[in-house]
């Protein structure tokens, strides 16, 4: 009997063969993918992963998603805009589910990319009346 493949929490493919493959070392080759990493590691609460990803001049101490009950349920990129080989903007909503409540997260984020390394550096949260 062959198992199945544990399914992406981004929606692409599976996990080992998608952000699986970023959360063990191996470097984002753009922000888009880098993007769908940091939501997975979101769901999958690696906060060393998402902090090693921020760029350090944004970077917060720590994240303190062990007493977070924020569940993660959903991924949508919106648009992808390579504004050079090393800088770049991911558009994208996350929508979660605090205590039963329904939410979206629609941020515009930004990323640079150092050494071969994409970082998120920071975003902008567009209101709920563009969603």
């Amino acid at each position: 009997m062959t198992t199945k493949p544990l399914r992406c929490p981004c929606g692409s493919a599976d996990y080992a063969a998608c952000c699986g493959i970023y959360h063990n070392g191996i470097p984002a080759p753009d922000a888009a993918a880098m993007m769908r990493s940091r939501y997975s590691a979101y769901v999958l609460r690696l906060e060393a992963y998402l902090l090693a990803s921020w760029h350090d001049n944004t970077r917060p101490a720590a994240l303190d998603l062990a007493t977070d009950n924020t569940k993660w349920i959903g991924l949508e990129i919106r648009g992808h805009n390579a504004e050079s080989a090393d800088r770049a903007t991911v558009e994208f909503v996350a929508r979660y589910r605090i205590g039963g409540r329904a939410g979206r997260l629609h941020e515009v984020s930004r990323f640079v990319r150092e050494d071969g390394k994409w970082f998120y550096l920071d975003g902008e949260f567009i209101s709920a009346t563009n969603n």
